[in-house]
């Protein structure tokens, strides 16, 4: 996808769209700026409390709990209250900043339990509503949305690491922590004026509640949505034993200071800003299975070499490579759920995907850790290998988006 096509994309877009999708997008960096924290601070909160591997795989199982169950009915609240999304991103920025004052201040693990739970609450906020958003103001344009929406999440998956790093070396973890309160509060205000008047004139609906979940029941019975939760199921849990697990490896076996650390989470998420845009735009253009089945094998591969890698460089360039995929099958399984339901519960078909998903999902980083404490830190990632394989065999039947290349030319 050369300059001149992207360009021409963008045209095609027109000013407002392109106004719009540019605020999510700095939104979206932020919220990343606050989900990025976890990883890069789980160490010294293990540290700091004295949590055993289970207890720490239990915050990020809180996280995720809270996030998956939640989503739903977020989901269907943004499609019922469309006027008022901006109050809810806004929202989702305030929820950050409260869990991390509280994980910052909490004695034991009942309030970090508390904190992970309301970062998984501020995640349910944003995502179903921008997903949806995005969705309805880009119905020919989908995947390749999400993806640009997804840039902002991994230039701060990026920089945040690295940032925060910086602040461990110099500051009490708990410091650190407590500082997000009054800049999460503003930039909540922030994102809520910016993007009231994008939703002021969208149109009054009468909600029914029956006939809303009538129609969630009937998406959750289609073959090809449940297909796509079944391998992001899969996909989240190889990336949650991942996720939870890779930093421990890095500072407590391999002995790297906090901002190494950052360095490596940083570059797990650095190579999906360039692949977002792309992999976006050739599943809008190709059709989604055929972007999706080959990046979970190379995916898989990836987990599997982490526990080969041999630290310094070739540790480097296997997480970056990782990277390439990291994020931006979330942004196109989101896509290849929302192809099938109706413009008017896409918000509720995100937030089904996510509670379908967590169901299995959240106690992943907990069986991660067990299997950490009884055959070492790599069984982490054998696991999350292993994940990526049975996604993939999952993909293999269904019958998705097979894209706009036969239709019409992509611009």
């Amino acid at each position: 996808m050369n300059s001149a096509a992207i360009a021409g994309a963008v045209r095609a877009i027109g000013p407002e769209r392109v106004k719009f999708l540019s605020v999510i997008t700095g939104g979206h960096f932020f919220i990343h700026w606050f989900q990025q924290l976890f990883p890069v601070v789980i160490p010294s909160i293990k540290a700091g409390l004295g949590l055993d591997d289970v207890q720490v795989g239990a915050l990020n199982s809180a996280r995720q709990f809270t996030q998956g169950t939640l989503d739903l009915p977020v989901g269907m609240l943004s499609d019922a209250q469309v006027r008022r999304r901006a109050l809810i991103l806004g929202s989702a920025l305030a929820a950050m900043a409260a869990a991390y004052f509280l994980i910052g201040a909490a004695p034991s693990l009942f309030w970090a339990l508390v904190g992970a739970g309301l970062v998984g609450l501020g995640t349910s906020l944003w995502h179903p509503t921008a997903a949806a958003s995005l969705s309805n103001k880009f119905p020919d344009r989908r995947a390749t949305a999400l993806s640009i929406h997804g840039i902002g999440a991994t230039v701060s998956d990026t920089l945040t690491p690295l940032a925060v790093g910086l602040l461990l070396v110099t500051l009490p973890w708990q410091t650190v922590l407590r500082l997000q309160l009054v800049p999460g509060l503003l930039l909540a205000f922030f994102v809520w004026r910016a993007l009231a008047a994008f939703f002021s004139d969208a149109p009054r609906r009468s909600w029914r509640a029956a006939a809303e979940f009538r129609d969630v029941y009937a998406l959750g019975k289609n073959g090809a949505f449940l297909g796509v939760c079944a391998a992001t199921a899969l996909l989240q849990m190889g990336r949650l034993s991942v996720i939870t697990f890779i930093p421990i490896y890095i500072q407590e076996h391999l002995g790297y200071s906090p901002f190494a650390l950052g360095v490596y989470i940083g570059l797990m998420h650095a190579m999906g800003t360039v692949s977002q845009p792309v992999l976006g735009h050739l599943s809008d253009r190709y059709g989604r299975k055929a972007v999706m089945l080959p990046s979970y094998v190379a995916l898989a591969f990836l987990f599997f070499l982490l526990a080969f890698a041999a630290p310094g460089v070739q540790l480097g360039l296997v997480v970056s490579a990782i990277g390439l995929f990291f994020y931006t099958l979330i942004n196109i399984a989101n896509a290849a759920t929302m192809d099938v339901a109706g413009s008017h519960i896409q918000g509720s078909s995100f937030g089904l995907t996510s509670l379908i998903n967590q169901v299995v999902v959240f106690p992943t980083p907990i069986v991660a850790g067990y299997f950490v404490e009884r055959a070492g830190i790599l069984s982490a990632f054998w696991l999350a290998g292993i994940f990526m394989l049975l996604g993939a065999v999952v993909l293999i039947p269904l019958k998705l988006y097979k894209g706009t290349r036969k239709s019409s030319p992509s611009p």
